[in-house]
């Protein structure tokens, strides 16, 4: 039992190291210049902005009210997702872990610097997509195998 707890412990800590090395790296080269714009490839670039906002830079508000009420709402329900993953097993468990080292890694970001590192931005035939972090990639993936595993389910029914 505390071997399970430990690795998932273990998992959610390595996604939040990783959004954190990621985020720690992109500062590192945008000092010099204090923003980072490099394109990579013809479709991705690394773009860095500072979003006050929610999910891919959505209701960003100038004001500290609106910050501070949407920051303690997203810990309520990083907290909710924790209460899942206490209480869920397999593969539901470990896209709740994902969401959960994702959503840490954004908090801390939320709390330590006032807004969220984003820097990952594709571009492609001048559509442009919303620019988003490691974090949000672990998000991400949890939700779309959490829809995923309930379709699944439901077919079986």
């Amino acid at each position: 039992m505390i071997k399970k707890i430990s690795l998932n412990i273990a998992f959610v800590i390595l996604i939040f190291i990783l959004d954190r090395l990621s985020k720690i790296t992109i500062l590192e080269l945008a000092k010099p210049l204090g923003k980072l714009n490099i394109e990579l490839t013809s479709f991705l670039n690394l773009n860095l902005i500072w979003n006050s906002g929610i999910a891919f830079g959505l209701f960003s508000f100038k004001d500290n009210l609106y910050y501070n009420l949407i920051t303690i709402i997203i810990i309520i329900v990083t907290l909710l997702v924790l209460w899942f993953a206490s209480k869920s097993k397999g593969y539901e468990k470990i896209c709740f872990l994902m969401i959960l080292g994702g959503a840490l890694g954004n908090i801390f970001d939320r709390i330590y610097y006032s807004s969220v590192i984003d820097f990952i931005d594709f571009n492609y035939n001048n559509f442009q997509w919303f620019i988003f972090n490691v974090a949000d990639i672990f998000i991400t993936i949890g939700v779309i195998m959490l829809i995923i595993l309930e379709i699944l389910r439901l077919k079986q029914k």
